[in-house]
């Protein structure tokens, strides 16, 4: 692995004691540095050492923070994330056309991935060393993708034969007090039904190191080679009244529900959410369990001005939320001044199964919108753009969007919150 320094913060004591861009560092007070995570354990004291190579040659680097746990102000360039090794038949990004970002095909199966940015892992490709330093680390919580714990329908469903006995692995991490959050991704026909109740009996066992499990539906588009069904209205309701037993049975038993159902099987089942309440402190809200009931809840209690300056905008979602966005938009309408439009957007590149707004694409956004209002302003849901980037999944850049529609583009935070900004922004132009 390879250290290697890509930015010094101005000022800082990294910069003040001399340490270059490019530098590779080696070690942090005799600890050898593999990679961020290194990094990050090791440098919280005030005093520390540094061995640095730099070209050929390697040197020491003394750097005396003010106060331990401060940074020494300078940042590694990110790890190769290790790919997965598993054919997972219902893998999203198999079900990718070509043509598109190669970021987009990374299938990363990395545990490094998981602590630090919650991505889930299948716990397939870790070594003897790799569960050591997780152990020795404290490299908790992970995310780990359970689906079954049937060993036999687990392999088929991983496409992976040699795929260990999930609940051998589990028992080693949570022995170890590693904290784990699971999903279980719901293949009708495959891993609900009986498959489901007993997966969730045998995490639960695991209680309290097993933190939460998920129940999330698998996600299908229509370039997917597979015989796999999508979840529709019947199977989310069984799904969820499912789980709901189980959730009251473990809240009676721990006081915590610790099974979750994700948002998209109430939009699926067209059931009611339960209460924001239930869902705790939203440990999978990154999963997509919680965010349409915290949304919700911001919408009912924002306070809202009776009066702004004239403005014109426009927003969208996918076809799954756009009953939600549109009860908030009634509210929104009450405010004198503003005229907005709402847009419900059908996934045409992926295909109509695929009802969320963070798969949505440029392209069909602005089919959606072209030529169907008046407004000033688009305010685009921040969810429907890569991480970081102005550029949705498709490659169509915010830019490219402002010049096909001859309307400013404006990117929000995709919450009651970050729609009311941008409004109050437009209107203050």
């Amino acid at each position: 692995m390879n250290a290697t320094i890509n930015h010094i913060t101005e000022g800082s004591p990294a910069e003040q004691a001399g340490l270059h861009k490019g530098d590779v560092l080696l070690s942090i007070n005799g600890h050898p540095v593999r990679d961020v995570i290194d990094y990050m354990f090791h440098c919280r004291e005030r005093a520390l050492i540094l061995k640095v190579q730099r070209g050929s040659r390697s040197h020491t680097v003394k750097i005396d923070n003010k106060e331990e746990n401060a940074s020494p102000g300078f940042e590694l360039k990110p790890f190769r994330t290790r790919s997965c090794r598993n054919k997972c038949m219902f893998c999203f990004v198999s079900q990718l056309p070509r043509g598109m970002r190669k970021p987009l095909y990374v299938k990363d199966d990395d545990y490094r991935m998981s602590f630090l940015f919650g991505n889930y892992i299948t716990l397939t490709n870790l070594t003897q060393q790799d569960k050591q330093r997780v152990f020795s680390q404290r490299l908790s919580p992970l995310y780990i993708s359970v689906h079954t714990t049937n060993n036999a329908l687990r392999r088929k469903m991983l496409g992976n034969p040699k795929a260990p006995d999930i609940l051998q692995e589990i028992q080693e991490f949570t022995s170890n007090k590693i904290r784990l959050h699971t999903q279980i991704v719901l293949c009708p026909g495959l891993n609900d039904g009986e498959e489901l109740s007993s997966t969730i009996k045998d995490l639960q066992k695991f209680y309290p190191h097993v933190a939460s499990i998920a129940v999330v539906p698998v996600g299908l588009t229509r370039y997917g080679k597979t015989h796999i069904k999508p979840v529709k209205k019947d199977n989310a309701a069984a799904i969820i009244e499912t789980v709901i037993n189980f959730r009251k049975r473990f809240k009676k038993r721990h006081g915590d529900p610790l099974v979750y159902i994700a948002d998209e099987l109430y939009l699926k089942a067209e059931m009611p959410f339960p209460a924001l309440k239930e869902y705790g402190d939203l440990p999978q809200i990154e999963n997509g369990v919680g965010m349409v009931p915290v949304f919700m809840h911001s919408a009912k209690k924002i306070k809202l001005p009776k009066k702004i300056t004239p403005v014109k905008a426009a927003t969208f979602t996918g076809a799954s939320f756009m009953p939600h966005l549109e009860e908030f938009s009634i509210k929104l309408k009450t405010i004198e001044g503003l005229d907005l439009d709402i847009f419900k957007v059908e996934n045409s590149f992926f295909g109509p199964t695929v009802t969320v707004a963070g798969l949505l694409t440029g392209k069909d956004i602005l089919k959606a919108v072209v030529g169907k209002t008046k407004a000033d302003c688009l305010l685009v849901p921040d969810v429907t753009l890569r991480s970081e980037s102005d550029v949705f999944l498709d490659n169509v850049t915010i830019r490219e969007l402002e010049e096909s529609l001859g309307m400013r583009v404006r990117v929000i935070e995709s919450s009651p919150e970050g729609l009311l900004r941008g409004i109050m922004d437009e209107s203050k132009r």
